[in-house]
């Protein structure tokens, strides 16, 4: 397909004089632009729900979400994945992310990685892709060769794959098993994707990592119960969580968090069920991570 014919290519009428418009006036434009973005978004609803079913398969079988993307689209995808383990208590390396040019372009752009279809391949390969993972192609063109490449290889392993991008019928909509095409049209600046595509991509990414893991039960209410308390912010948090998730005055949170060893989860069963660290964790166990079920909610 010619570059120039996609959407996310081709000029904006409405901020043709971009550089001759008033500070004001070109921050009117690029906010109008940006309220696009949810609305796309949403036309894909039906499909990023079909990619989170994929996803939460995956995890529950001992799989990864993988993140697979070049330049702005791979380093949005290393952002969603590293956020992972300190909101949601998820292990090493269940949320993973590749970046065309390995880890150093996500500071330096290595923008000729995008190109070799073969560097996914080996990049898949060195972290064992399998049947029991989704791996999640970003591109906001759709037709990033190393993207491309790399979902191909990975449904040659038979893991799920998911295909994100920002144009209708994009190339790589056609090598996986769940497409998701974000419309988001001309850029404020032409051709720039790091603004409405990484918007949108964002979003999606956002979508399909929290649904996955609220479907896991890494999520009690609307609260973050398998929050990591790593520093004096989170800590606060936790104790938060705990207090507004048990209906509990601070200290006894504040109690219940410390006899749990830090685990906000465990001490909201302790709190819930009016049982101890152990009885909460075995609780936990039992019900697969989820809190309703563990305090007998269900």
């Amino acid at each position: 397909m010619d570059l120039s014919a996609l959407g996310t290519e081709t000029r904006n009428e409405r901020t043709a004089d971009l550089d001759r418009m008033p500070v004001p006036d070109l921050l009117e434009a690029m906010n109008a632009e940006d309220r696009s973005v949810a609305l796309a978004v949403r036309e894909a609803l039906p499909r990023i729900g079909a990619a989170v079913e994929l996803i939460t398969a995956s995890l529950r079988e001992g799989g990864r979400l993988v993140y697979l993307g070049a330049g702005t689209s791979g380093r949005i995808g290393l952002l969603d994945a590293v956020e992972c383990p300190p909101t949601f208590g998820t292990p090493p390396g269940q949320v993973v992310a590749l970046v065309a040019g390995g880890p150093d372009a996500f500071a330096v752009a290595a923008e000729g990685a995008e190109d070799d279809p073969r560097g996914a391949v080996a990049d898949l390969d060195r972290i064992g892709v399998g049947a029991r993972d989704t791996v999640v192609g970003l591109t906001a063109s759709g037709r990033t060769p190393y993207v491309v490449g790399g979902l191909d290889h990975a449904r040659s392993l038979d893991a799920r794959t998911v295909a994100v991008s920002c144009n209708r019928d994009a190339v790589v909509s056609g090598h996986a098993d769940v497409a998701i095409e974000v419309v988001t049209g001309p850029e404020v600046l032409t051709g720039s994707t790091r603004l409405k595509a990484g918007s949108a991509q964002k979003m999606v990414c956002n979508m399909l990592s929290t649904a996955s893991m609220v479907r896991l039960g890494k999520v009690y209410r609307n609260l973050m119960v398998d929050v990591r308390p790593t520093n004096d912010k989170l800590t606060d948090r936790a104790r938060r969580i705990v207090a507004q998730a048990a209906g509990a005055d601070p200290e006894t949170a504040a109690r219940a968090l410390e006899a749990a060893g830090g685990h906000a989860k465990t001490a909201v069963v302790m709190l819930l069920a009016h049982c101890d660290a152990a009885e909460a964790a075995a609780r936990l166990d039992r019900s697969g991570g989820d809190v309703r079920g563990a305090a007998g909610l269900a």
